[in-house]
């Protein structure tokens, strides 16, 4: 069999593009600023829960003076439910970046667009191609794959070989008079016809040139090495409530959730906490809590994040006083209504606690 050549494998997905395509907004725009945010929305991010989110950025902040100009706790708000919150605190430093020392304006090639704090090579090549037609190619986990199967190539994805064989054939497939079209083909291309499961290798217009298909490699391309398996952790939150107000705290660095508000914590390596340990973590805190306070404790809610599992149990305390000043300046809690929590940044963890046992 002949592995297509660039010219006809560039011209075979533009043509089925132009037929296949989903109208998304940032694909009907060259603003630069548009474009990088739909990209940092869509890292690790499906289409379809992403389009939201990035309807809702470009009506808070329409310019990325805007955005640049806003709280960081406004902007990870709007950004709860994403995930990877490091990507939002990276949107608001690169938006202060580009609306300060930039005068607003994004470098229009990709060598410069890298120099962006938390633009990486994928992204830095969708904005060059797409917003100023650079002849830089992409490469997404689709474009991995479609390069993967059609071209025969078994090398780890996650090796630094893997990514170099693969980024040398995708710069030779790129067309230099249609970059943009080109690299939005062929991520369309991997997303909904050469997909991860169940491909539609029947009505692929690659079939006869597609290496994986000839040789039923299909399932077994791209090849990734298996990922560590993820740390388990145990989070036992207090919520404390003092009259109709709680107490919450702001996340610090050096963990998962930085910037975000959650309850204080107490992390074991059991998923419950034993009655002398609860005593005991009150004790630590100079709180005598009547036992009748203590609500039970809220089903273990999970959260998977990309390297670790939370199991997080909630146990409701009625205070009747308030917390001294010595724990609150140790803890870093402070008290918030309920309408000041809604209107907090939280981890979506804390955020489905809050609607099922406090905002119901």
């Amino acid at each position: 069999m002949l592995l297509p050549e660039p010219a006809f494998f560039a011209e075979t997905l533009l043509n089925w593009y132009k037929k296949h395509f989903r109208p998304l907004p940032w694909r009907e725009t060259t603003n630069p600023y548009a474009i990088w945010l739909s990209e940092i929305i869509l890292q690790q991010t499906r289409v379809n829960q992403g389009l939201p989110y990035y309807h809702t950025f470009l009506d808070a902040y329409p310019t990325v003076h805007d955005l640049a100009n806003a709280p960081e706790d406004e902007v990870l708000r709007h950004w709860q439910g994403l995930g990877y919150y490091s990507r939002a605190r990276n949107l608001h430093q690169t938006a202060k970046f580009v609306s300060e020392e930039l005068g607003g304006f994004f470098p229009e090639n990709y060598t410069d667009l890298l120099k962006l704090k938390g633009v990486g090579t994928y992204t830095a090549a969708a904005i060059a191609s797409f917003a100023f037609k650079e002849q830089v190619a992409v490469l997404d986990g689709n474009v991995f794959r479609v390069l993967a199967r059609i071209f025969g190539i078994s090398d780890d994805i996650l090796s630094p070989l893997g990514k170099r064989t693969f980024q040398e054939l995708a710069n030779k497939l790129v067309p230099a008079n249609e970059p943009d079209t080109y690299n939005q083909a062929i991520m369309e291309f991997g997303a909904i016809q050469c997909t991860p499961v169940m491909p539609d290798c029947l009505f692929c217009p690659f079939q006869d040139h597609c290496y994986a298909f000839k040789h039923g490699l299909v399932a077994a391309l791209p090849h990734k090495s298996k990922a560590k398996a993820p740390r388990v952790r145990h989070f036992h939150y207090f919520v404390f409530q003092f009259g109709e107000d709680f107490y919450m705290k702001k996340r610090l660095p050096g963990d998962i959730w930085q910037g975000l508000y959650d309850f204080h914590l107490l992390e074991s390596d059991t998923k419950a906490l034993s009655l002398d340990e609860m005593i005991a973590e009150l004790g630590i805190l100079h709180q005598d809590v009547p036992m009748p306070n203590i609500k039970m404790p809220s089903p273990a809610y999970k959260h998977v994040l990309s390297h670790q599992k939370v199991f997080a149990t909630f146990y409701h305390i009625l205070l009747e006083s308030p917390l001294s000043q010595d724990v609150t300046n140790n803890t870093g809690l402070s008290l918030y209504t309920t309408t000041e929590m809604e209107q907090l940044p939280k981890p979506v963890l804390i955020n489905n606690y809050l609607k099922d046992a406090i905002f119901k």
